[in-house]
């Protein structure tokens, strides 16, 4: 009889015990709900070291970006990028080295990356179907303008070569085939005069173009990047150089057909020169797919500009990227995510 009176007693005091489990369970999820989702934070801690939160994640799980050369500022930024969207967001952000603006616009337009790099010229034959581009690409977004590509183009200095006219029958480099240092060099020389009839071209990018140079196999070499260039500096190391001049006055008359352009100066000492040397540059583009979400599209320009510092630390260059610039000569459609982001900084 006893044995009956406790089995009641022990099955109230399991589903008392339930109850209490299942009210402590509810407590910490409400909870987490209330102060920004604790529990993702917790995760994300594991795999980004960040304490991200849900608002912080974004709705694709990877970004790669389509850079340039190994050696070259593209890369060198576009890494530390990379870096910066793994640890904010959690995603598998990495780079990919490539030839650079030609063919990051056609890898992005192929789905193939997400986010590239590229010269403000070789987007604008783009948007235009234009010279690299049988139509013109429509599904490529401009996330923001960022600093200018100099077009450093330097000589050995026993080749007498102290101004771009003076190219004309010379064994010149002038860049991966199909990079923007390729497009540059071509636009700059048929704006002087020079076709690549009258030069013997060779497809180098910078590192191959610095041991051609050392090595004698060539005299000139076109190389456009961010200052300074790595492979310039190297180069500078090994032989006499001569920072070849391009002449403002000439240069204007193309920028009035060619506004990607602009006049611009080597700054003294940047590669042992004793005095600025006048050349030009294009400004570089961030660009993105067109099918980002408008929401990415605000996360990832709004993280771009709030690590500013960490680009900095990895490459001089980035030092000229600025929100004040940043939409100063965009040359694709807006992204309407960076529009959202920059809205927002100029209602502040």
């Amino acid at each position: 009889m006893k044995s009956i009176y406790k089995l009641p007693l022990l099955a109230a005091m399991i589903a008392a015990s339930m109850t209490m489990v299942a009210c402590s369970d509810k407590a910490p999820a409400d909870s987490a709900a209330t102060d920004g989702a604790t529990a993702d934070s917790a995760t994300a801690d594991t795999t980004t070291d960040t304490a991200a939160t849900a608002n912080d994640k974004l709705e694709t799980k990877f970004v790669t970006i389509a850079t340039g050369g190994a050696s070259g500022p593209y890369n060198i930024i576009g890494t530390s990028l990379a870096e910066i969207y793994a640890k904010t967001f959690g995603v598998n952000a990495k780079t990919q080295t490539t030839g650079a603006s030609v063919e990051n616009v056609n890898l992005l337009t192929q789905g193939k990356v997400d986010m590239v790099l590229a010269l403000s010229d070789v987007v604008t034959d783009a948007v235009e179907g234009k010279n690299d581009f049988k139509a013109p690409i429509a599904n490529i977004q401009q996330i923001a303008v960022l600093y200018p590509n100099v077009i450093q183009l330097v000589a050995s200095e026993k080749s007498g070569i102290k101004n771009i006219e003076d190219l004309k029958g010379k064994r010149i480099a002038v860049g991966d085939q199909g990079s923007g240092t390729e497009v540059n060099a071509r636009t700059l020389l048929e704006g002087f005069g020079i076709t690549y009839d009258d030069v013997k071209v060779d497809y180098l990018g910078f590192a191959d173009a610095a041991d051609a140079m050392k090595a004698g196999k060539i005299e000139a070499a076109f190389f456009s990047s961010g200052l300074p260039n790595s492979s310039l500096l190297e180069l500078e190391q090994g032989i006499k150089l001569q920072l070849v001049t391009i002449n403002q006055d000439k240069l204007k008359k193309i920028i009035e057909t060619k506004p990607y352009f602009k006049t611009f100066e080597i700054p003294a000492g940047t590669y042992g020169n004793a005095a600025a040397i006048p050349t030009t540059a294009v400004m570089n583009a961030l660009l993105v797919r067109s099918d980002i979400s408008e929401d990415d599209g605000y996360k990832l320009t709004k993280a771009l500009f709030e690590n500013l510092d960490g680009l900095k630390n990895a490459h001089q260059a980035a030092s000229d990227i600025s929100l004040e610039t940043a939409q100063v000569g965009m040359v694709a459609p807006i992204h309407p995510g960076a529009k959202k982001y920059y809205d927002e900084k100029a209602a502040k």
